[in-house]
């Protein structure tokens, strides 16, 4: 005989779960758009491209992937489980959430950031001033602009998790 699982033990934690994930996330976009790359744009290019290659050299670590490829399937979770225990608006919002992080943050991260780190990582520093700078803006416009479109999705998936979890428990209300 198999056990059942106790679906409704397991709403709470894993909701909790999946709103740290993606506030987590969230979070690492967001120092990118108002801070890191700001600084790297004030600095030397030579300086802003050495300094980038290295930071592109380690995010990919056992510390950043429970983020970034953990959230849409914490979220996943947190739906089925939400629409096991018909937590119905829980589970659309989780559901919501993760589709918004993958499609917003992770593919643009694999079709866009990703490939524009590689390419700049291919450069070897120092470059002359005028082949820095232009190297730079090349690499800095594009991946800022997507940076921005990842932190506003991962953003939204946040308060989309957020909401799930503030309704967990709640009966819907009617609408007038």
């Amino acid at each position: 005989m198999v056990s059942s699982v106790p679906w409704a033990r397991l709403l709470q934690p894993l909701a909790i779960l999946a709103l740290l994930h993606a506030g987590a996330i969230f979070g690492f976009f967001y120092a990118w758009v108002c801070s890191t790359m700001w600084g790297l744009d004030a600095a030397d290019p030579n300086v802003a491209i050495a300094a980038m290659q290295a930071m592109n050299a380690s995010v990919r670590n056992p510390v950043f992937a429970p983020a970034f490829f953990g959230t849409p399937a914490v979220l996943a979770a947190a739906a089925l489980v939400a629409w096991n225990v018909e937590e119905r608006r829980g589970a659309l919002l989780f559901a919501s959430a993760g589709l918004l992080y993958v499609v917003g943050a992770m593919v643009p991260t694999v079709a866009i950031n990703v490939p524009l780190n590689e390419t700049l990582a291919a450069l070897e520093t120092p470059l002359d001033a005028a082949g820095a700078r232009d190297a730079w803006q090349a690499y800095s416009n594009p991946w800022q602009f997507w940076n921005t479109v990842r932190a506003v999705a991962a953003g939204g998936a946040l308060l989309l998790a957020g909401w799930g979890v503030l309704g967990m428990g709640r009966a819907p209300r009617a609408v007038l």
